[in-house]
């Protein structure tokens, strides 16, 4: 037994008739692909190219106009070469900021190590289970950590670093280690 809805979806989908859609829909169980199928081969639809279905067509009638759409789901390469390319000029925004700014290792007031921060990118994906826990050990044996670097004008990060060695030296202050 069909519905009104599948009647309707066929209808539009094939671009036929209410009768042939219900026809097509009762011949074959109220199966939707299957009705498409036969009417392929009754020729009343058009057998898609490459037998399969690349394109959409809807056809819409508002106020008497007559109104026909397509959606097209082959966009011919185009948004995944712009997608790449977006990609691409990220990747090249993010290595040469992290080429220009520097991370550093700080005893006191005196800097002990500098090294770029793309270095530090690397490795806190490829070694974090070392690196994450070196940074908090050096933390309580007194080396503070600063960005250097002009996207770190801005002292929001270097601030939030120094509290969290303060923090650090308060705790250990207050396990007298």
């Amino acid at each position: 037994m069909t519905n009104l809805e599948q009647v309707e979806k066929l209808c539009t989908m094939a671009n036929i008739s209410y009768e042939e859609a219900k026809l097509a829909l009762d011949a074959t169980n109220g199966d939707l692909l299957e009705a498409i199928i036969l009417l392929e081969k009754q020729g009343k639809v058009k057998t898609p190219i490459g037998d399969s279905y690349f394109k959409n067509e809807k056809t819409h009638y508002h106020n008497g106009h007559h109104h026909h759409y397509r959606h097209h789901h082959c966009h011919h390469g185009n948004h995944f070469s712009s997608g790449l390319k977006k990609i691409g000029q990220f990747c090249t925004k993010m290595i040469r900021k992290g080429s220009t700014n520097s991370f550093a290792v700080l005893k006191g007031e005196e800097i002990k190590g500098s090294f770029p921060v793309l270095v530090l990118g690397l490795l806190l994906i490829f070694a974090f289970w070392v690196t994450l826990p070196l940074i908090i050990i050096g933390l309580f044996f007194g080396l503070r950590y600063r960005f250097i670097g002009p996207e770190f004008d801005n002292n929001k990060v270097n601030e939030a670093m120094n509290s969290v060695a303060d923090a650090a030296e308060n705790f250990k202050k207050s396990v007298n280690i």
